[in-house]
């Protein structure tokens, strides 16, 4: 049985530790790999190399959205194509541990996995107020009145 006293607590803790991890992959794409070496590594993996900013904003956008708490659910299955991508384009090939050459695809699907769950469970504990049209709850797209 859920806890209706701590499981806004737990989603609170979810919805950082996802948003810092956005955060840290799109500053790495912006201060490490740099957006031009970023384009490249898309562009090896045959995609348009436009992804690479398309990622970049979602990683740094949606990672700030979900550390304030804003439209968690939408922000979360927003993001969810990235780690999608990074299973089956980045890391699959490498085998499922992460320790492997080239990092297997054990986190990223863990990562994705998160990102279900957060969808699932909302916005949690000290998140920013999101327009009703934003939260993709069941009454979202019923008109009141």
């Amino acid at each position: 049985m859920t806890n209706q006293n701590t499981a806004p607590y737990a989603a609170l803790i979810l919805r950082v530790s996802l948003g810092v991890l956005f955060l840290a992959h799109g500053a790495l794409k912006l201060f490490v790999f740099t957006p031009a070496g970023t384009v490249g590594f898309f562009e090896s993996l045959g995609l348009p190399g436009f992804f690479a900013y398309l990622t970049i904003l979602a990683e740094v956008g949606g990672g700030a959205a979900l550390i304030a708490g804003f439209a968690t659910r939408l922000v979360s299955i927003a993001t969810l194509p990235i780690l999608l991508g990074a299973v089956f384009l980045v890391h699959g090939a490498n085998g499922w541990l992460y320790t492997n050459p080239n990092g297997g695809w054990e986190f990223p699907a863990f990562w994705a996995a998160t990102l279900v769950v957060q969808a699932l469970l909302g916005d949690g504990a000290y998140a920013v107020r999101t327009p009703k049209i934003l939260s993709l709850t069941p009454g979202s797209f019923v008109r009141q009145g």
